[in-house]
This record gives C-alpha cells, sequence and structure tokens, in this order.
C-alpha cells in the first residue's frame, strides 16, 4: 500500500488514496468505467486513461473546466498551481480566473483527468495527447510548439548561430542551447528589451501569429524583417516554407494567458419579458388543451388505418403533407406530434403485410383518463425521448432524407438538453421568458464544441432552439416563461414568494418602470434527472396543478339556422363521439363549428340510428331549439335511406319501385357500374358491394348493404388498432449513471479486487508474477486452508469459475469439508463457498 505521505507516482496510486465517497463522485461523473466492473484500481486508471473514455469525460466538462485542462496541455508535466494560474489568469491576474480556478481543478480531479498535488500537477496522458498543439491538431489555445520541440530536428550549428544572435553565449550541445533559448523568451525583462530592438514590421509579423494559429508561410529568402525574427528564433521553421511561433514567445506577448478570453462565469440568462404567473399558467395550460386536440384529431384520422410504412421505415413525404392538411398544421409541427403520439406510445405500425400505423390499444385507454393526466402522460414522454422531429426533412450521414417514424431520429442528447433547458427557465423568476440567445449561449458554455465541431453541426444549439418552440406548443411554457405544470414536471419546488405582493396603494405610488413582481426571485437549486419512481409522482403533481386550469367539457351545443352547430368548449367524451358522426367538423378553435349534410346524416343512419334518435339526440343536447331546416334535412334523408338494398352477387341493387331501378339505368353515370336487369326490381354488377354503394351514393341516392338473409346492415366506425406495442425505448447516450446501491456494490468489489492485488504475500516455493493466479498442489492448498480456519488467517487465492473465468480472491476461510471451502469473501463483501477443485493455489498474506 503507498503511503499517504508520499505524493503518488501514478493515476492509480491517486486513486488508491481516495475514499468512497470521491471514487463515487468519479463513477457517477463517467459511468463507463464501471461497465463492466474493473477488478482493480490499477484497471480503473487504465480504464479512465483510454482514449474512447477521455474524450468522453473532455466533451462533458464546461467552459472554464475545459480551458484549465488545454492551459495544463501546454504547461509543464508535472505543473504547479501556480505556474497554471500564471496561464489562465496572466501576468496581471485576474481575481475571476483566481476564484473560479479551485473549482475547475477540483472538477478534473474528480474526473481523473488531472491527478497528483498542487505542486505536481499531471494531466492523464491521453488527455495530453488529445489538447496538446500539434501541425495536425492546433491546440484550442492556439500555442504552438516549444523552443525545444520546435527545433528537435534543427542541425546544431544552427541551433548555436540562433543562440549568438539572440545575444546569449553558446553552448556545447543542441538541447542545452535549445533550453537557454526558451529561458530567454519566458523571462519577461530580457524578453521586452530583445523585442524593443525589432523593427516594427517584425513586431507586426509576430502581433498576427499570437493567438493563432501560430504557423505562417515564408518564400525561399525572406524579406528583412522576417530574418530578424528568423535568425533570433522568434520563428522556427518546421517544413519548407513553414514558420512557427514559439510557445514561450506567444507567452510573453500574450502577456502569460494560455486563453485570449477566460470564462471562468457562465454567462447569465437574459430576461426578454416578464409576465405574471396567473397569465403564463394559464396560456400553457390553453396551449395543452390544444395539444391534447390535436393528438386525438390526429389518431381519429386515423383510426381505420393510417398511411402505409415505408419500405424503409417512417412516413411518405406525401402522407407527412396530408395529415399537415388534415390537422390543418405546418408540416415540421404536423411532424412534432406524429413522433409525439409515438414516443408515448399511442401510435405504432400494425406489423401486416401491408404495413400500416394505427392507434395502439395503449391510445384507448389514454383517452379514458382525465385530461390533465393524459396531458402528463404526453409532456414525460417528450421530456425523455431520445427521437429529435426537428431532423425529419433534413438527410442523414448516407445522404438519405429523414422521415417521421423512421429510422435516424435519435439523438441521445436530446433528454440532457431539454432537461437542461428546462432547468434553466426554472432558475429564472417566476413568468420570466428568456432570450433565445442567452439559453443557446449559457449551453455552449456548460458543453462547449471542441475539435471540428466548432466550425460543424451545433447539434445541441439545434435541440436547444426546438426545445424552446415544443414547450410553448405542448403547454410547458406559456408565453416563453415555464408554467407552474412545467416546473412541477421537473420536480422542482414551487416557488414561494419571499415578500407580501405590494398593496393598491404602493402599486399606484410605483412609478412605470418600476417591476411590481407577485413572487420573488428565489435562486433554484439544481436539478438532476428524475428516476423513473420520480418521474412518475412529478408527472402526477403536475397533472395536479393543470387540472383546475383546463376548462370543463360540456354537455349540451348550440345549434343554428344554417344546418350547424357550435360547441362554445370541449364536449363530453359521449356526445362528441356521437356529433362527429353526425356532422362533419368545418372549424376548430375555442368553439368548434359541426355542419350537418346529407351524407353525414346517412353516415349516423348506416350506424343504426333512426331519425326518432337522431331528433331526440338533438333536442336533448341542444341549448337551442332544433331548426326547421335541420329536422328536415334529418327526416328527407331517413325517407330515402334503405329504399335501395345493396347485397353481393357479385353485388345486386334490388328495390320495390321499379321506375327507381329505369332511372339508375337510364343515368349515363351508372354507366361504369355496368348493371344488366335481373328482374323488374333487381340489378345486378360485377363490382363488389362496396363500389356499387359509392357508385349509387355518388349519383344522389341512398342505398342501404344488406346480409345474405335480407337484413340491413349496419355500419360502425370500425377502429383498426396495432397489436399490444410499448413505447420506443430512448436509445442512451453511453451507460446511464449508476445508483447508489450499485456504486457501493462498484467501490467495494474494486476495493476488495485491489486488496487481493495489492496485498503482500508471504514467500512461497513458487514465484508468482503480478497479474498471475497463485499455483499450489491440492494438498498444499488443502493444508493452508485448513490451517487458515485454525488460526482466523485471511488467504490470497486463485479461482476459475464454471464459465472458466479466472479471478483473484481474498477470502478469510470459516469451514473445510466435504471438497469445499465456506469463507468470508473480501471481493464480494459476503459469505461463500467454492469447491476446491476450482482453486488454482492459494498464498498467505504477509502481516503488516
Amino acid at each position: 500500500m503507498s503511503n499517504p505521505a508520499t505524493p503518488p507516482r501514478s493515476l492509480a496510486e491517486a486513486l488508491r488514496a481516495r475514499d468512497d465517497a470521491s471514487l463515487a463522485v468519479l463513477l457517477r461523473a463517467r459511468p463507463d468505467l464501471i461497465t463492466p466492473v474493473p477488478t482493480d484500481l490499477t484497471q480503473l486508471a487504465t480504464r479512465a486513461g483510454t482514449r474512447a473514455s477521455v474524450l468522453r469525460a473532455l466533451e462533458r466538462l464546461d467552459r472554464f473546466a475545459l480551458q484549465t485542462a488545454e492551459a495544463l496541455a501546454v504547461a509543464g508535466d508535472p505543473a504547479s498551481y501556480q505556474e497554471l494560474l500564471g496561464l489562465m489568469a496572466g501576468d496581471g491576474g485576474d481575481p475571476s480566473v483566481a476564484a473560479a480556478l479551485p473549482r475547475a481543478v477540483t472538477v478534473l480531479r474528480d474526473q481523473a483527468l488531472v491527478w497528483g498535488d498542487d505542486d505536481r500537477l499531471r494531466l492523464v496522458r491521453t488527455a495530453r495527447e488529445v489538447l496538446a498543439p500539434s501541425p495536425q491538431y492546433p491546440s484550442p489555445t492556439g500555442l504552438g510548439p516549444t523552443v525545444r520541440e520546435a527545433t528537435s530536428g534543427m542541425s546544431p550549428g544552427r541551433i548555436q548561430e540562433i543562440v549568438t544572435a539572440a545575444g546569449l553565449p553558446s553552448t556545447h550541445d543542441s538541447v542545452s542551447a535549445a533550453d537557454a533559448l526558451g529561458k530567454l523568451f519566458g523571462h519577461r525583462k530580457k524578453m521586452a528589451k530583445l523585442l524593443a530592438a525589432a523593427p516594427a514590421e517584425s513586431r507586426e509579423v509576430l502581433s498576427r501569429l499570437v493567438w493563432g494559429p501560430p504557423y505562417g508561410q515564408v518564400t525561399p529568402e525572406p524579406a528583412a524583417h522576417l530574418r530578424w525574427l528568423l535568425d533570433r528564433g522568434l520563428l522556427l521553421p518546421t517544413a519548407p516554407g513553414t514558420v512557427v511561433l514559439p510557445r514561450e514567445v506567444a507567452l510573453h506577448l500574450r502577456e502569460g494567458r494560455a486563453h485570449r478570453e477566460p470564462e471562468p462565469v457562465p454567462p447569465a440568462v437574459e430576461p426578454t419579458a416578464t409576465h405574471r404567473p396567473q397569465v403564463v399558467d394559464t396560456t400553457a395550460a390553453g396551449q395543452a388543451y390544444t395539444a391534447l386536440a390535436t393528438v386525438e384529431e390526429l389518431l381519429k384520422d386515423w383510426d381505420e388505418g393510417g398511411p402505409t410504412v415505408l419500405r424503409a421505415g417512417g412516413l411518405s413525404v406525401r402522407d407527412l403533407k396530408r395529415t399537415a392538411v388534415a390537422l390543418d398544421l405546418p408540416e415540421p409541427i404536423a411532424a412534432f406530434w406524429v413522433e409525439l403520439a409515438y414516443a408515448a406510445g399511442l401510435l405504432a405500425s400494425d406489423g401486416d403485410a401491408d404495413e400500416r400505423y394505427a392507434a395502439t390499444p395503449a391510445y384507448d385507454e389514454w383517452v379514458d383518463r382525465p385530461p390533465a393526466e393524459r396531458w402528463s402522460q404526453l409532456a414525460q414522454a417528450w421530456l425523455t425521448a431520445t427521437r429529435a422531429s426537428g431532423l425529419v426533412g433534413g438527410r442523414d450521414a448516407k445522404d438519405r432524407a429523414l422521415s417521421a417514424l423512421g429510422p435516424g431520429l435519435d439523438r441521445s442528447a436530446a433528454p440532457e438538453v431539454r432537461h437542461r433547458v428546462l432547468t434553466l427557465l426554472a432558475g429564472l423568476p417566476e413568468g420570466t421568458a428568456p432570450t433565445a440567445a442567452s439559453v443557446l449561449a449559457r449551453l455552449r458554455w456548460e458543453r462547449p464544441l471542441r475539435g471540428p465541431q466548432q466550425q460543424g453541426d451545433d447539434l445541441r444549439g439545434r435541440l436547444a432552439r426546438w426545445t424552446l418552440s415544443e414547450a410553448e406548443l405542448l403547454g410547458v411554457t406559456g408565453r416563453g416563461a415555464l408554467s407552474a405544470q412545467g416546473r412541477a414536471l421537473l420536480g422542482a419546488p414551487p416557488v414561494e414568494p419571499l415578500a407580501e405582493p405590494l398593496g393598491e396603494k404602493e402599486q399606484e405610488a410605483a412609478g412605470p418602470g418600476d417591476k411590481l413582481p407577485v413572487h420573488h426571485h428565489r435562486p433554484a437549486a439544481v436539478l438532476e434527472p428524475l428516476s423513473p419512481p420520480e418521474q412518475a409522482v412529478a408527472a402526477a403533481a403536475a397533472a395536479r396543478l393543470l387540472a383546475p386550469l383546463l376548462p370543463e367539457p360540456l354537455d349540451h351545443v348550440l345549434l343554428q339556422a344554417d344546418l350547424t352547430a357550435v360547441a362554445p368548449g370541449p364536449l363530453r367524451r359521449p356526445l362528441a363521439d356521437a356529433l362527429g358522426v353526425l356532422a362533419d367538423v368545418e372549424s376548430k378553435g375555442g368553439a368548434t363549428v359541426y355542419r350537418f349534410t346529407p351524407a353525414s346524416v346517412r353516415r349516423a343512419l348506416d350506424a343504426g340510428r333512426t331519425a326518432t334518435d337522431l331528433h331526440a339526440f338533438l333536442t336533448t343536447h341542444s341549448r337551442t331549439p332544433v331548426p326547421q331546416p335541420l329536422a328536415y334535412l334529418i327526416d328527407d334523408v331517413a325517407r330515402k335511406h334503405g329504399h335501395l338494398r345493396v347485397g353481393a352477387a357479385s353485388a345486386y341493387v334490388r328495390c320495390d319501385d321499379d321506375t327507381v331501378l329505369n332511372e339508375i339505368m337510364a343515368d349515363k353515370r351508372a354507366a361504369a357500374l355496368r348493371l344488366r336487369r335481373l328482374a323488374p326490381t333487381v340489378l345486378a354488377t360485377q363490382a363488389d358491394p362496396a363500389t356499387l354503394l359509392e357508385g349509387l351514393r355518388a349519383m344522389g341516392y341512398a342505398p342501404a348493404a344488406e346480409s345474405a338473409e335480407g337484413d340491413v346492415l349496419i355500419t360502425r366506425a370500425h377502429a383498426h388498432r396495432t397489436p399490444p406495442r410499448t413505447a420506443p425505448e430512448p436509445v442512451p447516450d453511453g451507460p446511464p449513471p449508476p445508483d447508489g446501491t450499485l456504486l457501493a456494490a462498484a467501490i467495494r468489489a474494486i476495493r476488495a479486487g485491489d486488496l487481493a492485488a495489492t496485498t503482500p504475500r508471504k514467500a512461497t516455493g513458487t514465484a508468482v508474477q503480478g497479474g498471475e493466479l497463485p499455483r499450489t498442489t491440492a494438498a498444499e492448498t488443502l493444508a493452508t486452508m485448513q490451517a487458515a480456519v485454525l488460526t482466523g488467517g485471511t488467504l490470497w487465492i486463485g479461482y476459475v469459475n464454471a464459465e472458466g473465468t479466472a479471478s483473484q480472491r481474498v477470502i478469510a476461510p470459516i469451514r473445510v469439508e466435504g471438497g469445499f471451502v465456506t469463507a468470508y469473501d473480501h471481493t464480494a463483501d459476503e459469505v461463500r463457498t467454492y469447491p476446491l477443485h476450482r482453486v488454482t493455489g492459494v498464498a498467505e498474506l504477509a502481516e503488516e
């Protein structure tokens, strides 16, 4: 075991010196390190230094922590805290940088990207390789190589010439010459004196390279001001025609700063407007009601089977356009509602040969729930979904079109970005809407773009913009501010007033520019994503807050003389369903307008309703008398309904009045049906009954279908449903953060494995190399086990399980009998029984 007073010599030793709480912080921040659980701390350190894991950790640093790591990559190895502070704050010092730097170093240490004491800070090797400057990958700091690195391939004679021109004495070797030149460039007074003698054109060249990129081009015969710089090593050649500004020179010109603009403090989220919280909540509730109505209308439109599924999956462009027209919405917003219904498990493909999209059985359960609960289910599905509807219409990496409900729309960062955007809104005073630009700036500070992404696609920025617009559509926000139900959805506590509201007289006394908030701002705590049980509790709380704000369903409509009915608000479900069969929706909004037509009345009659039923229904549910034109329309359609009967011949028409059949035969529009008379009251055709019904109805008749027994067939709306389907699982961005139980078990196993790997063993006849299992004969193993039972000793064993996996374990034998040893296993932290024939060998642990 390492001595705590001795500085660690490796990352493994630094991890070994940590307590369990510190290891838990590391594993929670980098869950990929315990997938699977390492056998010991050495393996944990090795895994923490792999390129994939380091890149993942760097991508999750905030801007200032990343700037700190970038500064360490261009500092000495190891570097002191004071050297790092100088690189971050510059020669003049920056109080805000000095105040924020300890937190940044702590973050890097906690995530095992930096190890060592303050006087010997070391960036892990892989991180240094990623962040250090090179000709292929310039440093984000804009700094170039050191003098020693830039002169590594230079001839000794040329180096001595540069040293002499810089005013330094010549040395015996190139290494010492490069070191002397680097010390000169790093000495502030001597360097200032050297540059004071430089021509103005030379200083202009340095100013263009100082903040990067540090490379420039020169001709074979450079101008005099460039030759002055080259002669003194202020520019050093790296390739034919290419020169570089040495790091030490750039740092002098930058006054010691590694970054032009250190950003120790995150940018504030700026407000753009402030509304009364009640206005925000009611506006959001109105949007929530519209969201429910839109999803219901979408799935009702697909009730008998929606669009077909493309061979590659998803909706065709034509079907999305049709859906947008049916919902009276732009295509991107229609795609959002389609994707939301899919994410909530209300919509799926039916899996038939002619595969179509349709509602799932879960939809029938959803529509029967109270409106507030239906909304919370939609909002929770949106918050946790990894599918991003904003990508619909774009192209993937292979230049294939991305379609709604199709593959390629999952973005693992979507839930985290949505949660973070809403959390930023929750940190503002109640009723305050932020500017989109300030939200995006804050997110870029928290997760800055690295490498090629700086010039490429900002996915997180696009996800944030989509989040702001989608939250407004869904009713999570109102007028751009987070609503009370949206706050509850995050699991945030409600904002409580810190002071009493101003009275009427105080408000009158206040000036027009004075703010008069009902609630004062209380800084919001950091909101972590919720676990599934916590999400259920938060969704229920959000539903309780929303329920009083939604309009109560009505049980009546207002009939008008122009064959329309006005629903002044949402209707109760039985009334809405019945009216949807009897009439067609003409317009939607705060009030819904239904129009009665011969076709809609016939649809109700086909569903088994009689004229008497329809008159009674309208009289019961109308607050106004039934208009005479509507009563005449119902009676007229009912009188003609069923006068003609259509059955299967392929199809036939029969009517007791042969004059009606004569009219049909004489009508030119019936030519396509190819009717022929079988009897004075019967016509037959090769068309199927459905085609014949549609054709006669298009001619203005009201035929009724009949069964083989001659009974009228009642046609009710057929609800096509998919087999039971579960909602799509979000695509995680790497392993999920471990819970407390998994963390405790993983740390316990790593500690026990490390004990087995590092505890000294007593000398045996067979030497054991590091990492190898102990090897002893069966007789030696049995004897050592029995002796340990008597003495209460602890043993180190090698063990091979039934699957053939070998491991090292530290055990305290309790009982040896029947070919098995029962012992307390320090690795598993429990009592276990092992077959002796699977023990490869045993060694006693040395006494401390």
